[in-house]
């Protein structure tokens, strides 16, 4: 009987076995030996770390494009190469001159921010927001924010360490999208509970700063169906050093992204012509507001989007165990889930993000295509909660795991695979859902 049932149980088992090695076979053109030379390319100290708007972030673009010209990837519609390329804009004071109840105000009483060359405000009694002695000062800045105007923002001196703190955050030269297209927000710090007479003028120098997504494409045999895969290249430069080490490498974060991107590009175009086209693209600016996800999502129409695998931080075994990661706003839509199904049976395995508190569906580039709709998430393995290499200088290649990272590459591609083939369709996300 113990024979018989053993006979049994090897023959029920041979189909999934024979489906795990095909699988298997079809992932062998995904070697860890290619990871590595990837992501020690991206990560080496030559990069400076990958800034935005450095030398370092532009070769690391040429290196990606390089890459994308050796796999065969097309240019995206409309475009003559790889690069993807927009504008920031840098505004720098050159005048400002504010006026409360008739007294001039020192420099140091007061910090604004806005997106216009040149900004005028005159009211006899505007109706500021009060940041008073017993408020919460980061609520009150939030909510200022938020509002759709021009808006004056009174802070009790109780605040004054806040207020200095968040002043010179704002007084540093920050690029903005968009010239004249947004709000300004003038910050004073004064005891005043009325205001019977305001007056600002503001004159920025502007200095345009050149970006670059860098993207290619394998056209499908639908043209209007777009499977995307997404990693930021962008990192944050160079800090403080420690024990003589200046450079943020940003291995894990976001090399490894960008990793997975290009090695998954040459896995597919091995894979004969997909039934949709696949855009694999690696964003600039995520770092510093997402501004190279934003650039991206309005060069398409969201509504073609079927899915989007944004990989991010994939160097390292997750809390589930090694050849595991999990799957930001894993409830809205059921990406998530094809994906489980996708691997069922295999060494891999995709859980729902275990860290909701971190709020990492919104932290990284997957967030702007989901408020549009798409179902757009952000497939990453770190612990984050006890990371302590996140925007260190020690965020170095020696730190991954290169077999895990390789087969969570793999499990990507596996998880992929009936979405490229046009079998499975993801939800959409519910955009009123979306912050």
């Amino acid at each position: 009987m113990i024979l018989k049932k053993t006979i049994v149980l090897c023959l029920s088992l041979m189909p999934l076995a024979g489906a795990v090695a095909q699988k298997s076979t079809q992932l062998k053109n995904i070697q860890q030996k290619e990871v590595t030379r990837i992501v020690t390319t991206l990560a080496a100290d030559d990069m400076m770390g990958r800034q935005t708007f450095t030398p370092g972030i532009e070769k690391a673009a040429d290196f990606i494009s390089a890459e994308f010209k050796s796999i065969g990837l097309q240019p995206l519609a409309g475009d003559t190469d790889y690069k993807q390329e927009f504008k920031m804009y840098a505004l720098k004071p050159s005048k400002t001159d504010v006026t409360l109840n008739k007294q001039s105000l020192n420099p140091d009483e007061f910090f604004y921010s806005t997106v216009h060359r040149k900004f005028e405000w005159e009211e006899k009694a505007p109706k500021p927001v009060f940041i008073g002695e017993n408020d919460d000062f980061r609520q009150g800045i939030n909510t200022a924010r938020k509002l759709d105007k021009d808006v004056l923002v009174m802070v009790h001196p109780k605040h004054q360490e806040m207020f200095k703190r968040y002043a010179n955050s704002f007084r540093q030269t920050r690029p903005v999208a968009e010239l004249g297209k947004g709000n300004t927000l003038i910050f004073v710090l004064s005891p005043l509970t009325e205001v019977t007479s305001f007056n600002i003028e503001i004159k920025n120098d502007v200095e345009e700063m050149p970006l670059a997504n860098v993207a290619g494409m394998i056209p499908g045999k639908r043209a209007d169906e777009y499977v995307v895969f997404s990693g930021h290249y962008d990192h944050i430069g160079t800090m403080k050093a420690v024990a003589g080490d200046s450079i943020a490498n940003g291995a894990d974060d976001d090399a490894s992204g960008t990793t997975a991107v290009i090695t998954l590009a040459r896995h597919f175009q091995k894979q004969g012509k997909p039934e949709r086209t696949l855009i694999f693209v690696a964003f600039t600016a995520e770092e510093i507001g997402g501004f190279g996800s934003q650039h991206f999502s309005k060069q398409l129409n969201p509504d073609e989007i079927v899915a989007m695998f944004n990989i991010e931080m994939i160097g390292k075994g997750s809390k589930f165990g090694p050849n595991s990661a999990y799957i930001t706003g894993f409830e809205k839509s059921d990406f998530g889930t094809l994906l489980q199904q996708a691997v069922k049976g295999t060494p891999y395995s995709f859980h729902p993000d275990p860290y909701p508190g971190q709020n990492l569906f919104y932290r990284s580039d997957n967030a702007t295509l989901a408020r549009l709709g798409v179902p757009a998430h952000t497939i990453s393995s770190v612990q984050i909660d006890q990371d302590k290499l996140y925007h260190s200088v020690n965020d170095e290649v020696e730190s991954l795991d290169m077999a895990h990272m390789t087969n969570m590459i793999k499990a990507i591609a596996m998880g992929a695979k009936d979405f490229v083939q046009g079998k499975k369709t993801p939800k959409r996300v519910d955009k009123t859902q979306v912050q």
